[in-house]
């Protein structure tokens, strides 16, 4: 089945190295809210360009609870970048990493921020049960 499900979450970033580290790493731990009831945690990789608004990112992100009362864990990979301001990001499903009523899992996640919330909209499918 293929589905469209949007909520909130909350994002606590925990700093790993010290600012004068030539490549950041960073603790992620978050709670997702309503189709996608779920905690996570996660590890980044960052690096700022030299010029303001230019980075780049990795992580890779394990998720715990229910997708639309499905229980189950999956793992998310991401891939960001800041080109002077704008935004680009890619959030997949890593392959074969659901488990349980997550099993076969695949998809992709974007996220959005409006007045400093924090929004996601997961594109996914799961085989038939």
């Amino acid at each position: 089945m293929s589905s469209r499900i949007r909520g909130t979450f909350e994002v606590t970033i925990t700093p790993q190295t010290g600012a004068e580290a030539p490549v950041g790493r960073l603790s992620l731990a978050k709670r997702y809210h309503g189709p996608l009831a779920a905690s996570s945690t996660g590890e980044m990789l960052a690096v700022h360009g030299g010029v303001q608004g230019s980075a780049g990112y990795v992580a890779m992100e394990k998720v715990t609870g229910t997708l639309e009362g499905r229980q189950g864990a999956f793992a998310l990979q991401h891939s960001g970048s800041m080109d002077r301001g704008a935004q680009s990001l890619f959030i997949a499903v890593v392959p074969d990493s659901g488990t349980d009523a997550l099993a076969g899992l695949k998809g992709t996640l974007a996220i959005e921020i409006t007045d400093g919330q924090h929004f996601y909209v997961f594109d996914y499918t799961l085989p038939e049960s």
